[in-house]
């Protein structure tokens, strides 16, 4: 589908209020998300990325920053940058160049990291976040550059030192830079969670935000009702309150309890007749407060200036349209194609689409069905067990296949809706072939009127005073359907014995 198909309509919603002391207050709020990109090997050499590996044994000698060592770029890395700028459509920029940004830390051998400034690979795009059914947030994306991860310094190990594992150093990262678009701690996690959703379905990051793939850092800032607007009119930041950033984040609920404490803090402070200091914090999860870090660099305190080791990245348009060619169906288009072609609910498509494997489990369930009723089992029988169960959609007992067969016989009337949960608990624990165990166990729906129609006169029979009542209040009828279900263990077609019942207790 076209990157420019049409999106499900949807209106955005006013900003978060805060009620301070002195009034009310808004949160603004930018982010900086940086994406492991899915490569096997590092963005200028050749180690390996792998997770888990002993400290510092996929180092190359490129990133210890051994003298004479020069870097050479990941063409692989480079594509994922343009998939994922154009999976937000955004604009591919032709030609981009690698800085130099310069600072000192143990963790960074060369003292310096190889980003992008003034010329990233990727500009403008745009995220839809989805709050709610017809309610979404337009978030506005300024950039992606590509750059190198810094190693990791550890502190716990000794009292009195601290060890380097250089095994990320290196690591190929997408820094995707938005807009401060975004007004609310909840709004802020749903960012996070579509923009991993539409890298995960591109395959350039596989968003594990627990083995630190997926991190971002949070820029909050307060100002009073109407400036914000001010701003989105005039460009001028002055209308906004300083804002502080809350570094590498990687949960979306600690995303949340951050920025409500940062702008809660911000807000204290202005009330009180202060300043907020421009600064670099961390959140922790243990008080649930952040905390200052460092006073908050600006651009000219790196000293960017352009690689030498690295020339320009140049190239053509054939080249960029080639990738766009090969997209898959993203998440919106997927989510409105589900509701125009399997007639879903908007809220059961986004529930669908969450992963392009349960997208993909779906359609093949729905396949030559019917889409409402693919829907229920899917959502409901199947992703529930397997919620209970901690397991992904990749690892379920249950296939495709065989649910759709139980869908099957549910529309051919074989088995009731009763008899269908049955059955499913059979193919999760034991498998095989839906029709095949009806057929050996039994458990065929029975239709033959006169047998259902005796298991009728038996229960309104033993039911005197209940099928009075029944008479004198229409909706009692569910009771004896309910009664004759459970006299023929669930078999009886519960139209057939509705009927029935209504006629035989003279009920319209």
């Amino acid at each position: 589908m076209p990157l420019d198909a049409p999106l499900l309509a949807f209106e955005e919603p006013a900003a978060k209020r805060i009620e301070g002391a002195t009034g009310e207050w808004e949160m603004v709020i930018g982010m900086e998300v940086h994406a492991q990109v899915a490569s096997k090997s590092k963005l200028f050499s050749g180690a390996s990325t792998a997770f888990g590996a002993e400290p510092n044994t996929n180092v190359s000698l490129v990133d210890a920053a051994m003298p004479g060592m020069l870097p050479v770029i990941n063409a692989f890395c480079v594509e994922q940058a343009v998939r994922a700028g154009l999976g937000l459509r955004a604009k591919i920029n032709l030609r981009s160049v690698f800085d130099r940004k310069n600072y000192f830390y143990p963790d960074l051998p060369q003292g310096y990291q190889i980003s992008q400034f003034k010329h990233p690979i990727v500009g403008e795009g745009e995220v839809i976040v989805d709050l709610a059914p017809g309610v979404a947030r337009r978030v506005g994306i300024e950039r992606i550059h590509l750059e190198q991860d810094a190693g990791k310094s550890i502190h716990d190990m000794d009292p009195s030192l601290s060890f380097v594992d250089l095994n990320r150093t290196g690591v190929a990262l997408m820094e995707i830079v938005s807009r401060p678009h975004i007004r609310g701690p909840e709004e802020a996690a749903e960012y996070v969670r579509k923009l991993r959703q539409i890298l995960r379905y591109l395959g350039a990051c596989d968003g594990n935000m627990q083995e630190g793939s997926l991190r971002a850092d949070v820029n909050v800032s307060v100002c009073r009702p109407g400036d914000y607007e001010r701003f989105r009119e005039t460009g001028d930041f002055g209308h906004l309150g300083t804002r502080c950033e809350i570094k590498n984040m990687n949960s979306m609920r600690f995303i949340q309890q951050a920025i409500d404490f940062e702008a809660k803090r911000q807000i204290a402070i202005l009330e009180d007749g202060g300043k907020v200091d421009q600064e670099t914090r961390l959140y922790d999860p243990s008080k649930g407060e952040t905390r200052s870090m460092r006073s908050k660099e600006e651009a000219h305190d790196y000293r960017y200036f352009p690689d030498p080791d690295l020339l320009p990245l140049e190239f053509s348009q054939d080249f960029v349209d080639g990738i766009a060619a090969s997209l898959p169906e993203l998440p919106d288009q997927k989510k409105a194609r589900f509701v125009r072609d399997y007639g879903v609910t908007e809220y059961d498509a986004g529930v669908l689409t969450a992963e392009v494997e349960s997208a993909d489990f779906f359609e093949a369930v729905a396949s030559g069905r019917d889409g409402k009723t693919a829907a229920n089992w899917v959502i409901n029988e199947l992703f529930g067990r397997l919620n209970k169960e901690g397991l992904a959609v990749s690892a379920s007992p249950v296939s495709a296949a065989q649910l759709g067969g139980v869908i099957d016989l549910i529309a051919s009337g074989e088995i009731s809706g009763k008899i269908a949960k049955d059955l499913f608990e059979i193919l999760w624990a034991e498998g095989g072939i839906p029709a095949e165990i009806v057929e050996a166990r039994g458990m065929r729906q029975v239709t033959d009127t006169g047998a259902i129609e005796a298991a009728v006169d038996e229960v309104i029979a033993a039911n005197p005073e209940k099928a009075a009542q029944a008479r004198e209040k229409p909706s009692m009828a569910g009771w004896f359907v309910g009664q004759v279900m459970k006299a023929t263990g669930g078999k009886a077609n519960p139209q057939a014995a509705g009927e029935l019942v209504k006629r035989k207790l003279g009920i319209e």
